[in-house]
């Protein structure tokens, strides 16, 4: 048997098998960001996974990125939450919050605090689309001063207290995609001076804090991390290949001692040397995802644990459209094709009515 389908042990997290559901934004979750039963009945029926990662929860209204996110702030977004982990839970699943700033991907209509945060007074490219369905640019973020770091690192933290709370398995710290944490690691997005700017380990000092709160929080076995090194994506640019080695292994070096239950790397080539690097350097199990250009297969799942190159590995699309994916891995059985056009449709069409075999 495929060391694909066997059991692990994250932390204090137990899967029934490798195959990990990547977070996947879906805009489900209204208006005021609470789950309801779309949400409770889309991760339900992918209970068989080995684990969920949800997709990305926002811990404070300024870090709400899009409508539709679901948050982890409010005693209605906890209660919400409670159902889809007893859900995931009663079908025999585990399931852990993916927690989410997004910085400067977003706008003031969108948190309605007034302002966006990030790094830099640096806007990200591109535009975004705000509550009346129209566009605008991204706008200039204000740059967090060095006095206003600690109330970013005490969101993710009351949003993992808030995450264990609603009974979901652990969390995982969103530091990946361009989104805020990730604006403090790319050289692009932070051009700092002082303490979290300039060299790799001052960008990477954010991230360290945050993981190290957040696990003497709720605990280092049920605390994850997700990064994406050279992904070069919403702006968060890493195109020094030295400077990226220099960074994320700050990074993995600063968290080592944690004991993290896991670290997820999303890029191209997950047995490459920078991977390969960051994942012994982190001394934590290690979850690997080829990305967005590259959909994870079946044969690149089994391919990569059989070689030893992670302990489990995420899959996003193949996930989306199979909510039975383990068992058609399983017995090598044909899967269901993505639709893209659901995937940020507001209602069940391409979110709970994919077919089972």
């Amino acid at each position: 048997m495929s060391k694909l389908f066997t059991p692990l042990n994250l932390g204090a997290v137990n899967l029934r098998n490798r195959m990990v559901m990547a977070p996947l934004t879906r805009l489900r979750a209204g208006a005021h960001g609470v789950p309801g039963d779309l949400l409770v009945e889309h991760y339900r029926q992918r209970a068989s996974m080995g684990l969920i990662v949800t997709e990305g929860t926002w811990p404070i209204r300024e870090g709400r990125t899009w409508i539709g996110q679901p948050g982890i702030e409010t005693a209605e977004q906890v209660e919400g939450w409670r159902r889809v982990a007893d859900a995931v839970h009663a079908e025999g699943g585990a399931i852990v919050m993916q927690i989410m700033h997004g910085g400067r991907i977003s706008h003031p209509e969108i948190t309605g605090t007034g302002r966006i945060v990030a790094p830099s007074a640096i806007a990200a490219p591109g535009e975004v689309r705000l509550p009346d369905d129209s566009k605008a640019d991204h706008p200039v973020p204000h740059a967090l001063t060095a006095g206003e770091i600690p109330g970013i690192v005490a969101g993710f933290v009351a949003a993992a207290r808030n995450a264990i709370e609603a009974g979901l398995d652990g969390v995982e710290i969103h530091s990946a995609n361009g989104y805020l944490v990730h604006q403090f690691l790319s050289p692009a997005s932070n051009t700092r001076t002082d303490e979290y700017g300039g060299s790799p380990a001052n960008r990477a000092r954010l991230a360290v804090e945050i993981l190290t709160a957040v696990a003497g929080a709720i605990g280092a076995d049920r605390t994850g991390l997700r990064i994406s090194p050279e992904h070069n994506i919403q702006g968060a640019l890493e195109t020094d290949p030295a400077d990226v080695a220099a960074t994320y292994t700050a990074l993995a070096e600063g968290l080592a001692p944690l004991g993290l239950a896991f670290v997820d790397i999303l890029h191209a080539d997950p047995a490459g040397e920078l991977v390969q690097k960051v994942r012994h350097a982190a001394a934590a199990p290690t979850i690997v995802n080829t990305g967005f250009g590259t959909p994870t297969t079946r044969e690149s799942a089994l391919a990569l644990l059989d070689d030893g190159l992670a302990e489990a590995v995420a899959i996003g699309r193949a996930a989306l459209a199979n909510p039975d994916l383990v068992a058609r891995w399983a017995g090598d059985a044909a899967e269901n094709a993505p639709d893209p056009s659901t995937f940020y449709a507001p209602d069940a069409r391409g979110y709970t009515d994919y077919p089972t075999l």
